[in-house]
């Protein structure tokens, strides 16, 4: 982790795989939590499914995705500056420049039925507050007619960064700085969950303690041990 002493390090990699800190570890004053596949349900099992639905190799969406780069559909409605309704097109042809063809408005409603909240992260965060840390979300997400998967949890949060709001999606290093003014700690006072390993790498970089969150519970204990109290 970068600017810290080795004595002061905290690398923590999903699942329990391996930690390393000690007892006279800086104190954490916030805890910021994506929300997609961290607190609530992951759309990449949703978009897995559809794959799977509809005879398409596994991992193509998320290719197609990588391979359109930030000037891509999908970056461009990360980022607000499409709606759900005026991506699906771009989208579209996207995909099919890599030989996938894809239903956007389908894949979209798979999204956002399987959005639904996990309650056991939900305890975590107000246990999180309860004990005095103030607790952020940052989350890439677009915009779209009527209600919204991430409506309703916004009173769980002290901040709530999103991707289509602010212009900027993770993994770029700017949206990790702006959640830790608006949270009002440094960046090193900080923890992260994610569960996409390249969003967490930058976060790492400013300093921020992160934990991949590929099993909630296990990721859970990690953040137990790092707060230094049960979640």
């Amino acid at each position: 982790m970068h600017g810290s002493p080795p004595s002061q390090r905290i690398l923590l990699h999903g699942s329990g795989v391996w930690a390393r800190y000690n007892s006279a570890m800086r104190a954490i004053e916030a805890v910021v939590f994506d929300i997609g596949g961290v607190v609530q349900e992951s759309p990449l099992h949703a978009i897995a499914r559809y794959e799977r639905d509809h005879g398409l190799p596994p991992g193509a969406i998320n290719r197609a995705v990588v391979a359109a780069g930030e000037a891509g559909a999908w970056a461009r409605l990360e980022r607000g500056e499409l709606t759900v309704e005026s991506f699906l097109a771009p989208f579209a042809a996207d995909c099919r420049a890599w030989g996938v063809e894809v239903d956007g408005g389908r894949l979209m409603a798979s999204i956002a039925d399987a959005s639904r909240p996990r309650p056991r992260m939900l305890a975590a965060v107000r246990t999180i507050r309860e004990r005095g840390l103030r607790v952020g979300a940052l989350t890439n997400n677009w915009v779209t007619e009527g209600r919204r998967p991430t409506d309703g949890l916004r009173t769980h949060f002290d901040v709530f960064v999103e991707s289509a709001v602010v212009g900027l999606r993770k993994p770029d290093p700017r949206i990790y700085a702006l959640v830790c003014r608006e949270l009002r700690v440094p960046p090193s006072s900080a923890a992260f969950l994610d569960d996409i390993g390249m969003n967490l790498k930058p976060a790492r970089a400013l300093g921020m303690a992160t934990i991949k969150v590929d099993d909630p519970e296990g990721a859970l204990r990690e953040l137990s041990a790092l707060l230094g109290f049960d979640l």
